[in-house]
């Protein structure tokens, strides 16, 4: 099973690139840029890399971020998950940035994009790994803040797929955003949310009916509110779970006791992403081989979700179909 999972095509659609910052390059972009942290060796890094809850995570998170400075530190950040990518038979990554995690230290966001999409660029060119970015604004600053972001966007937005809305869920509801996601829409951005993670499920009907997002980040609470499971299958809606980072961050005290099983089994469309690998104990195929091993799920369902994470891609119906016939040829001589 772990050889069919670790050979299995498949896309990541939840994965922020600040949060796969190994503490290995965390130590040495330091180092590179001269930059003071607290943590004086790898191990140290490491050690600080638990958390109980999504708040102490974020914390960690966003001093780590502090280190990134120049075009080449988001380029070798962005390329060193995408070589990761190509090593798991990830085919296709859909990558979620925080322009304001950089921007609020002075860093250009020029500077972020473009270190950030040339390595897309070179890992589409050199490992056959296809991208696409998403921007995610940040829920805990205010909406003024992210129609800034919006507007820094503006020269880069063919760079850009779509808009996203992370950090810290609890107090921050969808319907703060809801003019910033109107005014992102009117400029081409596709809306995506993270919703019902440590939120109830009335985010979720937030990011849905206000936000008019056409994927949920987690969803995990969707549960919670039967009318709004039924909506979610009525609308086609995909879910995009991480089951190693709600372990991590308590969302869910057991991998045994994961919802996944469940939401596959009443009709939810659920894909497995890793959400930020360096902090939460895995890459997306450790995440493939967590769960199954704990829900003992069968080939059939690993191909179901690999084949969810192309068909509710960003990606275009050609692009798509290539990565499903891929797939489809795959799973017929492994099973």
């Amino acid at each position: 099973m772990k050889h069919f999972i670790e050979n299995l095509p498949k896309a990541e659609l939840h994965l922020h690139i600040e949060g796969t910052f190994e503490p290995e390059l965390m130590f040495a972009i330091a180092q590179r840029n001269a930059i003071a942290i607290k943590y004086k060796s790898i191990e140290e890094i490491k050690a600080a890399y638990q958390f109980d809850c999504l708040q102490d995570f974020l914390d960690i998170y966003y001093q780590g971020a502090g280190v990134l400075i120049t075009e080449k530190d988001f380029y070798d950040l962005t390329y060193s998950y995408l070589q990761k990518c190509a090593a798991q038979n990830v085919r296709h990554t859909e990558i979620m940035f925080d322009p304001q995690t950089h921007t609020e230290r002075g860093i250009s966001f020029e500077t972020v994009i473009t270190g950030i999409s040339k390595a897309c660029n070179d890992a589409k060119e050199n490992l056959g790994v296809s991208s696409l970015l998403i921007m995610s604004y940040l829920r805990h600053l205010s909406e003024e803040d992210a129609f800034k972001t919006l507007q820094q966007s503006l020269p880069f937005k063919h760079l850009i797929a779509a808009v996203g809305l992370d950090s810290s869920e609890k107090g921050n509801p969808p319907s703060k955003f809801q003019q910033v996601f109107e005014a992102s829409v009117k400029e081409g951005y596709i809306p995506l949310a993270h919703a019902g993670e440590e939120g109830p499920a009335e985010y979720v009907w937030e990011a849905l009916d206000i936000l008019k997002i056409k994927r949920i980040d987690h969803g995990n609470n969707s549960l919670q509110d039967e009318a709004l499971v039924k909506e979610i299958i009525r609308r086609d809606i995909a879910l995009t779970v991480c089951p190693l980072s709600n372990t991590a961050l308590q969302v869910v005290d057991n991998l045994k006791n994961h919802p996944l099983k469940k939401m596959m089994g009443i009709g939810l469309k659920v894909t497995i992403n890793s959400d930020d690998p360096a902090y939460f104990g895995g890459q997306v195929n450790q995440n493939f081989i967590a769960i199954q091993e704990a829900l003992q799920l069968t080939k059939n369902d690993l191909y179901e979700l690999a084949k969810n994470s192309f068909q509710y891609s960003l990606l275009d119906t050609v692009a798509k179909q290539q990565y499903l016939d891929e797939l489809d040829n795959y799973y017929k001589d492994n099973i």
